[in-house]
């Protein structure tokens, strides 16, 4: 008997086997197509000579946990214990697994905000707890007083993912307020704090988990290098949490990855010291005007993006077909792969949306914008 009855292959390897059984332009998954930095290429190589090919410590590489400690100083205002507060992790989604794992027990609800990334209820089942999905607003912000009426004592944790995947929108002050006052009224809530795009945020500076010191106590944050050094398939990503939340994830951590990849802890490391984070933003908003400016004439709706390398657009005066079937038919007529983002919904609601990856070079940009002129 299934642990996961209705949980299939997922829609990001759907429309990628698609995007490259028809030989289309994959704009679906999260992944950018253009050179990581030499730099970085660099350091790896050189590191392959040297004796970095054992264990790493459970928690991570010394250095590096460090450097992550500092750097969430410098850009939060945010002191923690590199030691006790800070974990490396096989990828974000590792990190998430391990959290939801170590903190979540038998019948306790947890709190998702759809639209959601897909990663987020299968460890709720699996530790035979009950995950609670509630929509966000239409424009995509979060509906407190929708979500207030969804949390009670059995509540034990609410997951935020901020800036926001699918969508790429951020959260605001106000936004933060509201969920603090959910921490104040409910002693056993904890909080999730998706952070992975965290530095890819556009005319509004990101807020963090990490600028609320009312929360600090009752929360954990994943961040994903993978993601702000276009270096997805390193799998590399890191969790904070107060030592007493760290004690439990690390307990999980060690039975599942127990080190994560001893090499990339230490380029990462030596990364940090000449790398600028704070450009990535402007760097990914370049990509996204050109982006949105080669897609001005067509008939698609381009929604806000505050953040993220993710574009969401509107069909709704193309088709009326479902989503699904409308992004099959992209791929089949007109050679584009996108994501649909009614899986997204644990309803599967079809808004007659799609979301399309930006984080890709100007020549694949281009010859997609072509090609969806042509709907």
């Amino acid at each position: 008997m299934s642990k996961l009855p209705h949980i299939g292959t997922t829609i990001f390897t759907v429309m990628s086997q698609m995007a490259t059984e028809f030989n289309a332009i994959n704009l679906s998954q999260g992944f950018p197509n253009f050179p990581v930095d030499k730099r970085l290429k660099d350091i790896l190589a050189r590191l392959t000579t040297e004796n970095y090919h054992q264990y790493m410590p459970m928690s991570g590489f010394p250095p590096l946990l460090e450097k992550i400690a500092n750097l969430t100083l410098k850009s939060y205002k945010r002191t923690v214990n590199p030691k006790d507060e800070i974990l490396i992790t096989a990828g974000a989604t590792q990190g998430i697994f391990a959290t939801i794992q170590a903190l979540v027990n038998p019948n306790e609800e947890v709190i998702i905000l759809d639209p959601s990334y897909d990663c987020y209820e299968a460890p709720i089942l699996l530790s035979n707890a009950k995950p609670i999905r509630v929509s966000l607003n239409h424009d995509y912000t979060p509906n407190w007083k929708k979500i207030g009426l969804h949390i009670n004592k059995n509540t034990k944790l609410i997951i935020i993912n901020n800036p926001h995947n699918p969508t790429g929108k951020t959260w605001t002050s106000t936004d933060f307020d509201q969920l603090e006052k959910l921490v104040d009224s409910y002693p056993n809530l904890l909080v999730l704090s998706d952070e992975v795009y965290e530095y890819i945020t556009f005319e509004q500076a990101h807020i963090s988990i990490h600028h609320r010191p009312k929360l600090w106590n009752r929360s954990i944050s994943v961040s994903s290098f993978g993601k702000s050094f276009h270096i997805t398939g390193w799998k590399i990503g890191y969790v904070i949490a107060p030592e007493h939340l760290m004690k439990e994830i690390k307990k999980v951590h060690q039975f599942l990855v127990f080190s994560v990849n001893s090499l990339s802890q230490v380029a990462i490391s030596e990364y940090l010291d000449i790398v600028d984070v704070y450009s990535l933003g402007k760097f990914y908003q370049q990509k996204r005007d050109f982006f949105r400016d080669l897609l001005k004439d067509t008939k698609l709706e381009l929604l806000p993006c505050e953040g993220t390398y993710f574009q969401v657009a509107s069909y709704a005066n193309i088709s009326n077909e479902n989503d699904l079937a409308f992004t099959k038919r992209l791929v089949t007529e007109f050679g584009v792969a996108t994501i649909p983002i009614s899986p997204f919904y644990a309803n599967g609601t079809d808004i007659k949306c799609i979301r399309l990856c930006f984080a890709k070079d100007d020549e694949t940009l281009l010859r997609a914008a072509e090609r969806l002129l042509k709907l």
